[in-house]
């Protein structure tokens, strides 16, 4: 091989080794089978083994021969892996290797090697290993690393749950959970702070379950229902009926969360309470109505009884109470376009958005683009003017003067499927 194809490989491994990228070793191992397949065969790789017996090689030396085209030399650079130990993610790619002589020769120094690693190493080996299961033949190596795992010292386990890798995480907390390392309120907390979903779902639903019976405490109750993120929430909105605390499901009714208002009415059901009545009352508040009430209503209210309710709030002086008010319209399919487009130039972003959603399927009767603008970007009162300001039960007039039709068929489609599946979600609570 080349002094410029040595230089290039060693550029390549050092940088792999500095970024500590899972992905990066199977692209390492690709590049090196390459340079070699097509570069220079001077020396060949893996000579050193031949011509200094014993010698302990480099780690370019190493990895030229770990990753060479030829079988037999692969399996006979294995074991010099164990003196390298910024290279063990090599032999976990030698484990789902085609040739069987090497895999089953990885596999079994992988084996071997596992136990005696420490927090940093078990972490660059494992995020290879998961990255790997995805492979043909990589799931021994999987299931040799769950195996460790589930004996190695707590720790070890809490120390991967810290990691940057997110693959590794999971199955760090994942473990966790299985050997109950972690208390219940412990599992709260992480669930309730920790930006990865399917931590959060692990942990929360792990912490719930942990009090068993019909008993959750509130050290796990208030860093659930105290979350950020609306999913973490619910679980907690969830639990409350379990403790007989249903009750105090009523104010996450107008959470921002659809997830947790459909799982808040959901609570008040079961101890036979009806959330309507509620979304009502607060709906009718005036100034003092809750941000998302009118879009609570929407979910679960009437077309008939509940719309003059939520065309009164578009009016509101709170934007998130108008946008609310907007989006329940949509849901009980009761928009109409003269009364709505003049929000389209509202001074609000979110209710810009809402307002153009609940319009497309007007969209052919307004100037191109003009349900995707961002306030600011027309004159004011351009998209206003679209409607005319006539009374409700005015013909509606497109621009030009035209009396714009019914929205076309395949919009009030979706209009109606969109309805019947959100009372078929509240019936089904």
């Amino acid at each position: 091989m080349s002094s410029s194809a040595y230089e290039d490989v060693a550029d390549h491994l050092a940088r792999v080794v500095e970024e500590a990228d899972a992905g990066a070793w199977a692209d390492l191992d690709g590049h090196v089978r390459g340079v070699i397949r097509w570069g220079d065969h001077v020396p060949a790789p893996g000579a050193w083994l031949s011509a200094a017996p014993g010698r302990r090689p480099t780690a370019l030396e190493l990895a030229l021969a770990l990753c060479g085209p030829d079988g037999r030399t692969r399996e006979a650079a294995l074991p010099y892996v164990t003196h390298t130990p910024v290279l063990l993610p090599l032999l976990v790619i030698r484990c789902s290797d085609w040739a069987e002589p090497v895999r089953e020769r990885a596999r079994e120094l992988l084996r071997a090697e596992l136990p005696g690693l420490s927090p940093e190493a078990l972490a660059a080996v494992a995020a290879v290993v998961l990255r790997e299961a995805r492979r043909l033949r990589g799931e021994p190596a999987y299931g040799l690393l769950t195996a460790r795992l589930n004996e190695a010292p707590e720790a070890h386990v809490l120390a991967l749950c810290a990691g940057e890798d997110r693959a590794v995480r999971r199955l760090a907390h994942r473990v966790t959970v299985d050997r109950a390392l972690l208390s219940p309120a412990r599992l709260a907390s992480i669930a309730a702070t920790d930006p990865d979903v399917v931590v959060q779902d692990l942990c929360a639903g792990a912490a719930i379950a942990a009090g068993g019976g019909d008993t959750v405490d509130e050290t796990v109750l208030a860093p659930l229902l105290g979350s950020r993120t609306g999913r973490v929430r619910a679980a907690g909105v969830t639990a409350l009926r379990r403790t007989g605390r249903a009750a105090e499901a009523e104010p996450f009714l107008y959470d921002r969360s659809v997830l947790v208002r459909a799982c808040a009415r959901w609570t008040l059901r079961q101890t036979g309470t009806d959330p309507l009545p509620l979304y009502r009352a607060a709906c009718a508040a005036g100034e003092r109505t809750p941000d998302f009430a009118a879009a609570g209503l929407g979910e679960c209210g009437d077309r008939a009884t509940d719309a003059p309710a939520l065309w009164a709030l578009i009016a509101h002086e709170r934007p998130r109470v108008r946008a609310g008010a907007v989006a329940g319209l949509r849901l009980l399919d009761a928009v109409r376009l003269e009364r709505l487009a003049p929000l389209l130039d509202d001074s609000s972003p979110r209710v810009v958005r809402e307002a153009a959603k609940a319009l497309a399927p007007w969209a052919d009767h307004f100037p191109a683009g003009a349900l995707s603008q961002v306030p600011g970007d027309a004159p004011a009162g351009a998209v206003a003017d679209v409607a005319a300001e006539a009374p409700a039960d005015a013909p509606i007039r497109a621009p030009g003067g035209e009396t714009a039709p019914e929205p076309r068929p395949w919009g009030l489609r979706v209009l109606r499927l969109a309805r019947w599946c959100n009372h078929g979600r509240s019936a089904s609570t």
